[in-house]
């Protein structure tokens, strides 16, 4: 006898279906940092992000109107990181983690910030930082 198939569950208490929205390596000239050498040009930061995104309960379709579109996120992170001096590397992270938690869909993000070219015995120095909606 063969056993009915499952049926998806679409009630108030279905787990949420998350998809990881990934960015790798993207450098950026950013002014950074605390010395006087570093306020005075531009150096290479690399930032990795994961975005937890929760779908919605509509079926999954090939539009980009209903996805997280990540040019408009990077769009946002450029100018960020742009726009002028920044102290920290710790700072910088969670500006962009606060980008990320602007969309309503990103549940959770994980930001890693690192400057390429500190120490020549380094690849690079940073922070990963991990902040989700609704955590203090």
């Amino acid at each position: 006898m063969t056993q009915p198939r499952a049926q998806p569950r679409h009630d108030a208490q279905a787990a949420p279906r998350i998809y990881a929205m990934i960015v790798r390596d993207l450098v950026l000239n950013c002014l950074i940092g605390v010395h006087r050498h570093e306020r005075d040009g531009v150096q290479r930061v690399r930032i990795n992000l994961e975005l937890d995104v929760v779908e919605d309960d509509r079926p999954r379709d090939d539009r980009l109107a209903h996805v997280l579109d990540y040019e408009v996120v990077l769009g946002r992170i450029r100018a960020a990181v742009t726009a002028g001096h920044v102290n920290l590397v710790e700072t910088l992270a969670e500006r962009i983690a606060a980008i990320c938690l602007d969309y309503r869909t990103v549940a959770a993000v994980r930001v890693r910030v690192e400057k390429l070219d500190v120490f020549e015995d380094a690849a690079s120095v940073g922070v990963e930082i991990r902040r989700a909606r609704g955590a203090p």
